[in-house]
């Protein structure tokens, strides 16, 4: 039998702690801000999820989720409200609400926020132990804040001029009510 995880309250929102089950409410759940990218929950705790993440980032126009990538693992994106632009493979592509980008191992990629209010994904990637990320340098990604340099695999090098993301509690209003 699976035990369920505890939830424990935090000034940024409920956090599950150890393995097992839990129900969190994304609005209830701990976020994470950056000045230079997207607001995001992942809804892990001090356990990671082994084998498959899943989060939600809320996108504000002209700021990139990450820098541009591509990794090992198959990765898929749907975009829930709003607006963002998909750089892909060097190409830039508008999505907007319900449309779905699935990236297979390997594709080079990022979303940017566009348009004139937040847009929210859901990201749902593969996760397997000594995955690899691989960070292009990429003109079409300079062009939205999004590329490094050099081409690199360090993720300490790609982020290295950004400060790190500090957790937060959700901000009312990012998440689009349903009827």
């Amino acid at each position: 039998m699976v035990e369920e995880a505890q939830l424990t309250t935090t000034e940024n929102g409920l956090v599950p702690r150890g393995e097992g089950w839990f129900v969190v409410n994304a609005r209830e759940a701990r976020w994470w801000e950056s000045d230079a990218f997207d607001r995001y929950c992942r809804f892990q705790g001090d356990v990671h999820f082994p084998e498959v993440g899943f989060n939600i980032s809320v996108l504000l126009p002209g700021r990139p989720g990450c820098m541009y990538h591509g990794e090992d693992s198959q990765e898929d994106f749907l975009v829930v409200s709003g607006e963002c632009l998909l750089l892909v493979e060097g190409e830039e592509r508008r999505l907007r609400a319900w449309d779905l980008f699935h990236a297979p191992a390997w594709t080079e990629h990022v979303l940017v926020g566009a348009g004139d209010g937040p847009c929210v994904v859901v990201a749902v990637g593969a996760r397997k132990p000594g995955s690899k990320v691989r960070y292009p340098q990429s003109d079409v990604a300079d062009a939205h804040g999004a590329g490094v340099p050099e081409t690199t695999e360090s993720a300490e090098e790609a982020y290295a001029p950004f400060p790190e993301p500090r957790e937060q509690p959700y901000h009312d209003g990012d998440l689009p009510s349903w009827p």
